[in-house]
Formats: C-alpha cells, sequence, structure tokens
C-alpha cells in the first residue's frame, strides 16, 4: 500500500465504525457517527498543518503559541459529504466550505457533475475532500480532477470505508493526493457497492433507505 495512504488505527474509530455499520442503526444516530467518526479522521489527516508562532497572554504571564498558517477548505461531495462537514468544521471553525455536487450513473457508474459552487480562484491552501464512501474511486478522482483544474495548491481525501478498487482508482489518477480513510473493506459486488460496507451512506443519513 501506497505511503498516501492512510488507513485509522485509532480503537475509538473502530468502534464507532462497528455502529455505523449495523442496519438497525438510525438516521439520527447514523449522522452522530459519521460527525463523531469524522472529527477522528480530520485529526489524523491534520497532522503535518503548517503552524506559524504568536503570543498569547495567561492569567499569569505572557508566553508562546501556535495557530494554523494554512486556510482549509471543506469541499462535501453531495450529497453523502454533508455528514462529514459538521465534525471537520468543529476542528477548524476558520476553514471554508464549498459544494461540489456529483452523482453515479447507476449503468455506467461514472461520476456526472451537477453543481459546483468555487469561488473563482482559490482561496485557501489545502482543500479536503469529504466522501464517506470511496467505492470505484469515480467521483473522488472526478472532484479533485475539478479542484486541480481550479488550481488547489493541495488536496486530501478523507473518507470512512474505502474498496480497494476505489482505493487503487483513486491512487492512480492522482498518486500525489494523501487518501485517509477509516477502514478498508473488501471488495465492490457487482452493482458498485462497497462489501461489507454500510449500505447508502446518503440515505442512510437522511432518513430515505
Amino acid at each position: 500500500m501506497s505511503n498516501l495512504v492512510h488507513e485509522s488505527q485509532h480503537p475509538l474509530v473502530k468502534h464507532k465504525l462497528t455502529k455505523l455499520r449495523d442496519k438497525n442503526t438510525t438516521p439520527k444516530k447514523f449522522r452522530e457517527l459519521i460527525r463523531e467518526i469524522s472529527i477522528l479522521l480530520a485529526y489524523e489527516a491534520t497532522r503535518d498543518m503548517a503552524l506559524e508562532p504568536t503570543e498569547v497572554e495567561t492569567p499569569l504571564t505572557k508566553t508562546t503559541g501556535a495557530i494554523l498558517k494554512e486556510q482549509i477548505g471543506l469541499v462535501p461531495v453531495l450529497r453523502a459529504g454533508l455528514g462529514m462537514v459538521e465534525g471537520v468544521w468543529e476542528m477548524m471553525p476558520g476553514s471554508e466550505v464549498w459544494h461540489i455536487g456529483l452523482f453515479r450513473d447507476e449503468s455506467t457508474l461514472n461520476p456526472v457533475q451537477y453543481y459546483n459552487k468555487l469561488p473563482t480562484a482559490p482561496t485557501v491552501q489545502v482543500c479536503l475532500v469529504l466522501d464517506p464512501m470511496l467505492a470505484t474511486g469515480g467521483s473522488a478522482a472526478a472532484t479533485i480532477d475539478i479542484l486541480k483544474k481550479w488550481g488547489a495548491p493541495r488536496i486530501k481525501y478523507l473518507g470512512i470505508i474505502a474498496a480497494p478498487e476505489g482505493i487503487e482508482a483513486l491512487h492512480t489518477a492522482h498518486p500525489d493526493v494523501p487518501i485517509h480513510i477509516a477502514t478498508i473493506d473488501d471488495h465492490l459486488n457487482e452493482t458498485g457497492y462497497i462489501v461489507p460496507g454500510l449500505g447508502d451512506a446518503g440515505d442512510r443519513q437522511f432518513g430515505t433507505a
């Protein structure tokens, strides 16, 4: 596996992921778990963020601390990626959020863009693509294509469950983009769903399953 593919080994991630997979988990609980796992993924994915020193005054004295140097943009892939925004945004409340809408053509499994609200030019140094399921890799690769053409300086992918086929496709299309994932599952089935997976992440979040 490439050293740019990071599969979480954190016990809390594994615990929450097990509850997320459960077919009896309600949409409300499902959304809560997506948010919580996203917080943990964001923690791991931002280990290499640049810092700059700053002075802070405590109740006792002045001291030197550090703040994030780079501005971050969150790019949820609609609609399933929306559930990941709140958790990551909670960790980095100064982040900008933009939306890119893609749907998967069920006959070809290829992504089709229907919405794009990126500003005219990049205003951030790092883009975090938020997309819970890395299945065929088509939507993630297409989103990153859009961001690169737009001029995004650095891009990272954050997802919850990946198929090996999706990892390979995304890494082949964008070998420079780090992939941060909660877990890598066994395979894709004949209809493009991750197995064992958790079903359709969008439907389960929004109660439309």
